[in-house]
């Protein structure tokens, strides 16, 4: 059991490892593996948010209900404070996981065959969306979101492809299978 568990970690590490390698390919299983130990991460990081949080805007509410005015005001600072340290550590997290998961994204396309450039289907349209935001076109904005939902809804499909068996363009099979040498 700890064995599985040690390989597992493996995989899930590996992309922290390979921290801005763009080129070669990634299997199924490092992608999918570093994708589940980053969103219990991020469920981690969060539920410690709602915990610092949350004790502290019941205390509030509590301290309203009472009628205690300061009780009330401090509790909220708590909550505030609280959810912004978390907060500011999620921002951080996601700041440095960005690169890393990019590059595996950009590994995991590599794998069937596709340009890294894929990842601009999902993530254009989201980055394009930002300036509509600021500019308060709320229908661009819509758009450009529907848009993006559509690209990484066509990136999951890929993701979850099995890679092309044997070296594609962009490196030797990372199961280690070289059908060439098989076939010979």
């Amino acid at each position: 059991m700890m064995r599985q568990w040690g390989v597992a970690m493996h995989w899930m590490l590996l992309p922290l490892k390979r921290y801005a390698e763009f080129e070669g390919r990634s299997r199924r299983k490092e992608y999918w593996l570093f994708f589940l130990a980053v969103l219990l991460f991020y469920l981690a990081l969060v539920l410690l948010m709602v915990i610092l949080m949350g004790g502290a805007m019941l205390g509030a509410l509590a301290g309203a209900e009472a009628g205690n005015g300061p009780a009330a005001g401090a509790g909220m600072m708590g909550a505030f404070l609280g959810g912004g340290i978390v907060g500011i550590l999620i921002l951080m997290t996601w700041l440095a996981l960005l690169i890393p998961s990019i590059a595996v994204g950009v590994r995991r396309l590599h794998d069937i065959n596709r340009s890294g450039w894929w990842l601009m289907l999902g993530y254009g349209p989201l980055i394009l969306g930002f300036p509509a935001a600021l500019a308060q076109s709320e229908q661009v904005a819509s758009i450009l979101s529907i848009v993006s939902n559509i690209g990484f809804l066509v990136l999951l499909v890929f993701a979850v492809l099995p890679g092309t068996r044997g070296p594609n363009r962009f490196g030797p099979d990372p199961k280690g299978e070289d059908l060439g040498q098989v076939f010979a």
